[in-house]
């Protein structure tokens, strides 16, 4: 089994990386044709310095041993070193460690690349660059120590998220809000129409999503298992239950029902999935389905009533819709999908349902404040905008030297 269950666990990897691109196509094609290259550079980019920053020493600030009652790892696994004996606080690991760190290693770099999709149109590349690195080690290791480690200060106290409600869904919706507000609008916003140029690229992009999360829940299991097989299922149903409530929301509002808001309620519903689907029953991840399909849908419209220019819906799919899935894990879980698990609210676990709200309140103020902070000090030195020309000209061409499309 160990061999199976590293095998199983890198093919869950190798599903999540391929999120990234697919999360370039979703993005890209809901741009205007003149910033397309721009967002996929920083997902690209997301994949290279992530990679190397987690090698060096962010795996082991999450996963070695933790200091100051569970904050921070310490650097125990420093260049990836010493962790032929296991990880630290995982007893029965039944998987290569290296497994681990590779898989963990890609919800890092896609947790970042969704911020991307809040700031495109008008960022300077190089700012999200030095952006990237700050956030990583003072954000997101944090937050994924406090939940994902078995040592962590929110895991000791009894916090349950199966693939990261908390640490890649809130916390990339929450920090998007915090950088676009000091980033500011994109000239022309909300007065100019900013049309997607190619929805068949979004509705591409969207399908290698889906693919892809069936290997960031069910790898999650980190084994082949009943639990893998449940969260599997559970993230097709939730799936389609978010698209379905999507198109009709859509529907019942606009009289129209379009491909990219089906698509925009696949991807809530699988967001809203995340945390819970190895602790809910199926039925239950039906409702989480419909639930982000609707409140997702609802949320796009609050950036239009708060007046914050957050170009491609993050905070309203992956904030609300990971803060959803976290409060209604914290009422839906039945230790009979997983006897590891918690029973919620709904089945007795009144305790279990505070300690989710807790973990939601923890990881809501931590990475608005401390991304908020960052985006301000580098607004303050290098400048996070670019400039007027810049932007008007399109920053595929102002800062990367070349065009998605081209005329002979």
């Amino acid at each position: 089994m160990y061999a199976t269950n590293t095998l199983w666990v890198l093919l869950g990897a190798a599903l999540v990386l391929f999120m990234t691109p697919g999360l370039a196509l979703f993005y890209g094609g809901m741009l205007r044709a003149k910033n397309v290259l721009s967002v996929m550079m920083q997902n690209f980019y997301a994949m290279g310095i992530v990679t190397v920053i987690w090698a060096l020493f962010a795996f082991s600030l999450v996963y070695g041993p933790s200091v100051a009652g569970g904050i921070i790892g310490n650097f125990k696994y420093v260049g990836l070193a010493k962790m032929a004996n296991g990880l630290a606080g995982f007893a029965h690991l039944n998987v290569s460690p290296s497994a681990v760190m590779i898989f963990q290693l890609m919800f890092a770099i896609i947790t970042l690349a969704l911020i991307s999709g809040g700031v495109a149109e008008r960022m300077k590349f190089s700012s999200f660059v030095v952006f990237g690195i700050l956030w990583l080690l003072l954000v997101y290791v944090p937050i994924a120590h406090w939940v994902f480690s078995p040592e962590g200060w929110l895991a000791k106290r009894g916090v349950l998220d199966f693939a990261g409600g908390t640490v890649v869904e809130m916390n990339s919706g929450f920090s998007t809000l915090a950088i676009v507000l000091v980033l500011g609008k994109r000239r022309g916003w909300p007065h100019e129409p900013m049309r997607p140029h190619s929805i068949p690229m979004s509705i591409l992009g969207g399908g290698i999503l889906w693919f892809g999360w069936f290997g960031f829940n069910a790898g999650s299991a980190l084994g082949v298992n009943s639990v893998a097989v449940h969260a599997f299922v559970n993230t097709q149903l939730a799936a389609a239950a978010g698209l379905i409530a999507w198109m009709t929301y859509e529907n019942f509002k606009e009289k129209v029902v379009t491909p990219l808001g089906a698509v925009s309620g696949a991807v809530a519903g699988m967001v809203a999935i995340t945390p819970a689907a190895g602790f809910v029953s199926p039925m239950s991840s039906i409702l989480i389905g419909l639930a982000a399909g609707v409140i997702c849908a609802l949320a796009v419209s609050v950036k239009y009533a708060l007046k914050y220019d957050d170009s491609l819906d993050v905070v309203a799919v992956h904030g609300v819709g990971g803060f959803l899935g976290m409060l209604l894990l914290g009422c839906l879980a039945e230790k009979v999908a997983d006897p590891a698990g918690a029973n919620g609210l709904f089945f007795g676990g009144t305790h279990f349902f505070l300690v989710e709200l807790m973990a939601i309140g923890v990881t809501l103020v931590y990475s608005f404040g401390m991304t908020y902070l960052i985006s301000k000090v580098l607004d303050k030195t290098m400048g996070l905008r670019v400039k007027q020309t810049d932007e008007d000209r399109g920053l595929d061409v102002s800062l990367h030297g070349e065009s998605a499309y081209t005329t002979n």
